[in-house]
Formats: C-alpha cells, structure tokens, sequence
C-alpha cells in the first residue's frame, strides 16, 4: 500500500480542511471521496459563549458550582448533580446507568439502599464538560439559548436542562413532593438559608433574586465554565505541527477515511442529529428503551415525530475519562464501540434496514481499530476544573451520598 502523507490545505478560526495526497489512482479516488465537501473536524474555539439574558460572570459560577454539589436540589437531599457528573469520572459517571434518589456510593461502586422502590435512571450519564459548545457546526457556529441536550435532544439551553433533573423522580425528585411542587419547593428551600440569598443577590440583583428562573442560570453558568479546549487535536488544528504524533496522525485519516466524520464532525465531534444504530439494550432495566420515540409527552409537541431507536450523536471529546459509552453504557471500551460499528444493529428490535444508512456505509472501522482509537487519545484535554466544595450553604455532604 502507498504510504500516505498529510498536507494541510487552509486552516481557519473554526475548520480546517484536510485532504490526504495518494500516489495511486486507487488510493486518489480515496482522496476525492474525502474532499472538501465531505465533513470536517477542527479545534474548538478558544472561548465558549452565552446566551445574552444569562452572561457569563464569576459569581454567577461560584454560585451554580455551590447549587451542583449541594444535595439540597433533591427530595431526600441524598443527591446531587455531581453525584452522577463527577470530576474524577470527567464529569460523567463511571457506570453504565446512572442510580440516582435512594442510592449510596460513586460511578461502579454505586448501589441502591434497602429497601428500595426507585428504579435505575433509564440512559449513560453524559460529561457536563464542554457542554456549553452543544450544538456547533462546523463552521463553529452555535445558539446557546437553542442547544440540544438529552441523548434525545428534548429540550434547549442549559438554563432548561438544568432544572430538568431536579424533576425527575428516579435522578433526585424521588416521591418527597410531586413533579409540579419540585422546583418551587427547592427554591423555597434555597430561600431559607440566608448564604443563598445573598448569593443570588450577588450574582443577580435584587431582593428576590432566589426563583426559579436564576436557579437554572446558575447552574448553567457553571457547566458553561467546564471547558477543556486544549487537547492535542486542538493544538495541532491550530498550527503545532508537533502536538499530534504519528499514530495519531494515522488514526485521523483512518478516521475520516472509513466515515466516521458523516456523524462526528464539527469542533465537538457531533453533528447534533438523530441516528439509528442499533445499540443493544441495557439489560438491567424492564423494557427496550426507543430514544425519541419514548420521549416523555410534555416535551411533544405538534410538529414532534419520534425516531424509533434514535439518539444523538453523542460528542467523541474525552472519552478516556467517560466510559463507559453509548446510551445504554453497554461498551466498557472504544474497541467495544468499534466491534459493534461492525456489527451493527445488535438491537433486536432493528432491522438492518432501519439503520441509518451513513453508518451502514461505513467502511469497516474495526479494521482500522488501533489507529482510530490513537487517534481518540489525542482528543483528551483534562485541565477542566475538578475541585470540590469543602462545604456548601446547606450544611449537606457535597455531592451527597456518594461515599
């Protein structure tokens, strides 16, 4: 085979546009078919943005950071948002799905107490890291207020998705107060601790600044502030021709070349769209979960039409610190996720024919296997920031029952 060699064409704030120079007229149809208007993959910006009825400040982060650790957000004030997105797992969570309300421990070691009536959170926690680019394409534009999130993209912005947990009876509501008391109950909860108050006076403004919408703000703010833009990719995507090794550099053509960037493209490795796969159930929980098509009733709306079995892209950045991988969390390794692209669908309730059809294109990434996966090394960027509360204004254990 043809040793093939990387020239950079152009590379621009937001993408950069690779094509691969071949020798043989096999090897230059290769090329074509990778060419400037196939998908591409790039760096992502230097700074992430916000919506521009929440800007960014740094009390505003202190703050949401407090209210993500503090189990006061929850019924049996047992859970946090870090109990299921927790630095030391890259802000993701080391198991396949998630217990929330009821459960003590952290990542694989978490269990439910006895007895128990709350069932297992239904998909694969998602990293909160890098969040606040949901929803870029690949010319590096994005709409806070209008990003997609959930693994069945339900709702938009972070300030929505926010609150949504602290509603769901098995991820930290559990049967304290009904769904439509949550949130005021937790504000009236936040509204009885004189440190919120002046917290939220602080990053706010005004004397009732404790409410719901400044709550979902708040924790926003702080996901926003968990950027990791500096991988080696990153670095290379803007100029150091030395940050990238060789096998990565191999990987990365393989990558584009077997088809991987129709779906992952853009700085977040996402296309933000709805595929179906075919990943196999999780077996822990009582029936097949159907993605979109399952999604909840309040969040239909006329125009809704559910994919069977379909999910987001979910972003390939980091993956050395989130497995384990897919909405199901079924593959504990990435050459677990590449076996099944060859496979695929390994869902019995998809046909073949039910796949979409840019993963049944895909020229055989498992053939390629080690050279993708260097390739993925090099899109691990930790410097984000791991620290925790020593304390948080409620007097609560940060990050709940997690010990």
């Amino acid at each position: 085979m043809a040793k093939r060699s990387v020239v950079l064409l152009g590379l621009t704030s937001a993408v950069a546009l690779l094509v691969w120079a071949t020798d043989s007229q096999g090897q230059r149809r290769e090329r074509d078919r990778f060419s400037s208007t196939r998908p591409t993959i790039s760096a992502l910006p230097q700074s992430v943005s916000a919506p521009p009825d929440n800007p960014l400040t740094a009390d505003k982060i202190a703050l949401g950071k407090l209210l993500f650790w503090d189990p006061i957000l929850s019924g049996n004030r047992d859970v946090a948002c870090a109990t299921c997105h927790h630095p030391r797992d890259g802000y993701a969570e080391n198991r396949d799905i998630s217990i929330g309300v009821n459960g003590t421990g952290l990542g694989r070691t978490r269990r439910f107490e006895s007895p128990n009536s709350i069932p297992f959170v239904k998909r694969n926690s998602q990293t909160m890291v890098n969040v606040g680019f949901n929803g870029i394409n690949q010319a590096g534009e994005y709409s806070p207020a209008d990003a997609p999130m959930f693994w069945d993209m339900r709702v938009k912005s972070l300030e929505t998705q926010a609150l949504e947990p602290i509603k769901s009876f098995e991820e930290m509501r559990g049967d304290t107060y009904p769904e439509d008391k949550a949130l005021e109950t937790v504000v009236a909860r936040l509204n009885a601790i004189p440190e919120y108050r002046a917290l939220f006076s602080k990053a706010f403004g005004g004397e009732n600044a404790v409410n719901v919408t400044n709550l979902g703000k708040a924790l926003a703010s702080f996901g926003r502030s968990l950027v990791s833009n500096n991988s080696s990719f990153d670095r290379y995507m803007r100029g150091d021709r030395t940050a990238m090794t060789a096998a990565q550099l191999e990987g990365m053509e393989r990558f584009e070349r077997v088809g991987c960037t129709e779906c992952h493209n853009g700085p977040m490795l996402s296309d933000y769209k709805v595929h179906v796969l075919g990943v196999p159930d999780n077996g822990t929980l009582p029936r097949t979960d159907r993605g979109m098509a399952d999604m909840p009733e309040a969040f239909r709306t006329a125009s809704f039409e559910g994919t069977p079995y379909g999910f987001r892209t979910a972003s390939l950045r980091n993956l050395r610190n989130t497995s384990p991988y897919m909405h199901s969390g079924r593959f504990s390794t990435l050459m677990g996720v590449l076996d099944f692209y060859d496979d695929l669908p390994e869902n019995p309730n998809v046909r073949r024919r039910d796949v979409d059809p840019l993963a049944r294109r895909l020229d055989d990434p498992d053939d390629a296997a080690d050279a993708i996966i260097a390739f993925l090394d090099a899109l691990n960027d930790d410097s984000f920031d791991k620290t925790i509360p020593s304390l948080v204004p409620s007097g609560l254990t940060p990050g709940g029952r997690i010990q």
